[in-house]
Formats: C-alpha cells, structure tokens, sequence
C-alpha cells in the first residue's frame, strides 16, 4: 500500500523540472536579449560620436601656389588728350558779330573762327595815327630848326649852348615820333585780335561764341569761345603704381580698349615717363601716344591701358580669395600634413585682379585654404573638401 502512495509523485518532479528548463531558457533568452540591445546602442553611441567628432571638424578647399610662365598685362586707366589742343580767348574786347565754325568743323592754320566788332579801338587806332602825323610834323621842324641853328653856329650868329638846345630838341622829336608809331602798331596788332584765328589744323571741339555777345578781353574766369584739338594723334595718361614702374620701359607697345568700341583693341606705344613718384597718388606718370586717323579715340575720354609685364621668376600667384586681413597685415591659412591650420604672412608683389603675385611667404607644395571662414584660426583641426568626401562614401559603404 506504501508503493500505491508513491506513485502520485513522479508527475509532480517531471512538471518541477520542466519549470526548471524552462526559467533557464527563458532567462537564457532575455540575457540574449539585454546583450544585443547593449550591443546595439553602444555602436549606435559611437557612430552618433564619430558623426559629431566629424560634423564638428571644420571641412575645406585647398589651392596649391602656382609660378607664371609669362608675367601677363598690368590693365589700369588712362586720359585720352589731343596731340595739341589750344582755348581761344578774346585778345581784344568788343562784341561777337560772326562766327565762322562750329563744333566737330575742320579747320586749317590761321582760318578765322570769329569776328569782333571794337569801335572804341577803332577810334584809338584812328586817334593814335592822326597823334603820329603830328609828332612826325614837329620832328621835321626840329630837325630843320637844328640845321639853321648849325648853320648859324659856324658864323658865331648864336652860341654853342642854343645851338646844342636845338639838336636836342631834334633828337628828343624823333624819339616821340617813334613812341607814337609804336603806340600805332600796338593798337594794330590788338585790331587784328577781333578776327579769332585757328592757331593749328585740328578740329573744333568746343564754342561758346553767341552773336552779339560782349567780350572782355583779360578775364580769366570767363569761358574759352573755341577750343580747336589736333586730333590727328592723341596722348594718353596713365599713372603707374611704382611696385610696377620698373617693368615699364619707354618704347613698349601697349593695347587700349575703349568702352564704345567693345571688342576692338587700339595699338599705341609709351613715349614719356616722369621718372618720379607723385607723393600724392604714389605712382609715376607715363605718356603713350598713339595714331588716330579714323578719329575713334576722342579728348578727355578714358581708356583701359594693358601693359604686358615680365614675369618674375620667384613670385607665386594665388587666388585672391585666399587672402586674410587683419591686425598682423595679409596673411593667408595653410594645411600642414596632419590638418592643422597655421596662420602665413605673405608678402603681395603684385595685384592682378583675381589672381594676387606673393613675392615672399609661400611655397609650392604649401596647401592654401581658399576663400577661408572668418572664424578660422591657428591649431585648427581641418578636413580637406576631397578627403572629406572619401570619408563620407566610406561611411556611406
């Protein structure tokens, strides 16, 4: 009976040990669990880590130095002037009653370009020859008053002392007589002053004569009437900054662009250089002088001056976009091998526009960041635009 009692119990330590394999498994499982979800979020915490380190790391573009085959052309602005040009003023005064030429008209040497109307000369002219008739009327008395006083000197009639008396006055008469003719020849020469002649062949630029107007002779604030320019061949003024005014010789040819003539060039060759330093621009004045048959390069108009240059076998050229300004002068930031961020003072040779020459500071091999954020400084970690892309189709793989 003790056996039937027994029984009933084995059902019991089978389920025990079911429950026991079970808890097993199950705890089995969430260790499984908890380990891939603190595996997960650990690579999950380092590449949120790597992505900051990454996005914190200031990405850039690199411009190595270049050295110039050719030094290229120097493009600065110039005056164009008339080979000669002349303001006629009113020598005389008087009123305008014609005027002959006009503006943009050719003229010739000596061609009248007005008529002065001066009735008050006329009638100093008139008045000084009729003061010359007179004066010559008391020299012919003198001198025959002379001649018989001599006369009577060789038979002691009069004494030495009148006959001196009347040679005198003989040689003080020719002198009147010949201020009298001066003073006629004067009021000539002003008449022939109210007929405004063309001092030089040229082409009449500007007029301000009127019909009727008054004209004072003298007055240096009043307007020119004329102005008559030998536009045959023209003078152009450029003034050359002296870092640039050794490479520029007399005789060099240069090309003009003009603004109304876009795509067409004009030649002209360097004829004159100041050879000194104005103090107030800090250039050297030069002239070139150039042909102008067709009558394209006018007075007073601006023109671009290109002036090739040598090329200067130390100097290195970068983009100007590279360049920093502050308190330590032009300075630009290059990369060393590890990408860090060193802050280089340069020193500008020449400015070419988009390009600057640096004569001393750089190298080569040196890699320049280009168009640098104004936040940049020495001991910056950086990354290279091209590397940085690398990086990121690695990330991406």
């Amino acid at each position: 009976m003790s056996e039937n009692q027994d029984l009933p119990s084995l059902p019991d330590e089978r389920q025990t040990r079911n429950l026991k394999r079970f808890g097993i498994g199950t705890a089995v499982i969430a260790v499984a669990l908890v380990g891939v979800g603190i595996a997960s979020r650990s690579r999950a915490d380092h590449m949120l880590a790597n992505e900051a380190s990454s996005a914190s790391t200031l990405t850039v573009s690199v411009v190595h130095p270049t050295r110039p085959e050719h030094g290229g052309d120097l493009a600065l602005p110039g005056t164009i002037q008339a080979f000669n040009s002349a303001a006629i003023y009113a020598r005389t005064s008087g009123y305008i009653s014609r005027w002959l030429a006009d503006i943009g008209d050719h003229v010739s040497a000596g061609q009248a370009l007005a008529i002065l109307d001066a009735p008050d000369l006329d009638q100093q002219l008139a008045q000084a020859r009729a003061d010359y008739q007179t004066t010559l009327a008391q020299e012919a008395l003198a001198r025959t008053t002379s001649i018989r006083w001599a006369g009577l000197r060789k038979s002691d009639a009069v004494s030495q002392q009148e006959a001196d008396e009347k040679a005198g006055d003989y040689k003080a008469k020719i002198a009147v007589a010949n201020a009298s003719l001066a003073n006629v020849k004067r009021l000539e020469a002003e008449k022939s002053f109210t007929i405004l002649r063309a001092p030089f062949a040229g082409v009449v630029t500007s007029r301000s004569a009127q019909i009727g107007a008054l004209v004072i002779s003298g007055n240096a604030a009043a307007s020119p009437l004329f102005t008559v320019s030998d536009n045959r061949r023209m003078r152009i003024y450029v003034r050359i900054p002296q870092n640039y005014s050794g490479q520029v010789q007399k005789g060099m040819v240069v090309q003009m662009t003009l603004p109304e003539y876009p795509g067409r060039t004009f030649q002209g060759t360097l004829t004159r250089s100041a050879g000194a330093v104005d103090n107030a621009s800090g250039a050297v004045l030069v002239q070139v002088e150039a042909p102008n048959a067709g009558g394209e390069l006018k007075p007073g108009a601006f023109a671009q001056v290109s002036f090739p240059l040598s090329a200067q076998t130390s100097a290195l050229r970068i983009p100007a976009s590279a360049l920093m300004f502050g308190a330590d002068g032009t300075t630009v930031a290059v990369v060393d091998a590890s990408g860090r961020i060193s802050i280089r003072k340069i020193v500008i040779s020449r400015d070419l526009g988009k390009q600057i020459e640096v004569a001393q500071g750089l190298s080569p091999s040196d890699r320049i960041v280009d168009t640098p954020p104004d936040a940049i400084q020495a001991g910056d970690q950086v990354k290279i635009a091209s590397d940085a892309d690398a990086d990121g189709g690695r990330a991406r793989s």
